[in-house]
């Protein structure tokens, strides 16, 4: 088993995926949109990758629901902006291209 896949099991990763999730109910992602949905998924916003002072950083965490961790969040991670806009189609990342100032 790959080590960094072992924190997930460990004791003080659940208390303080249960804290985030109780703390923030709903997914950060969706209340963007308007969109209350209940949040299934404590995400790292930073990617930990093994580093264990970022795995267990409760500032470097939000709830999020499954929808958008397996595609907002991956997009994300893959191509460095945010998915996903406001009614207007104005990208919420506001380092994407759109958003940049002429």
């Amino acid at each position: 088993m790959e080590p960094r896949i072992k924190l997930y099991d460990r004791a003080a990763w659940k208390r303080l995926r249960l804290e985030q999730l109780r703390r923030e109910p709903f997914c950060v992602f969706c209340a963007r949109s308007g969109r209350q949905v209940p949040a299934t998924v404590c995400d790292h916003i930073q990617p930990h990758r093994g580093d264990e002072s970022l795995f267990f950083d409760p500032e470097n965490l939000q709830s999020v629901c499954k929808t958008c961790h397996d595609a907002i969040k991956q997009r994300f991670e893959k191509s460095g902006y945010e998915a996903g806009g406001d009614i207007h189609g104005i990208p919420f990342d506001p380092s994407h291209h759109w958003n940049a100032r002429a």
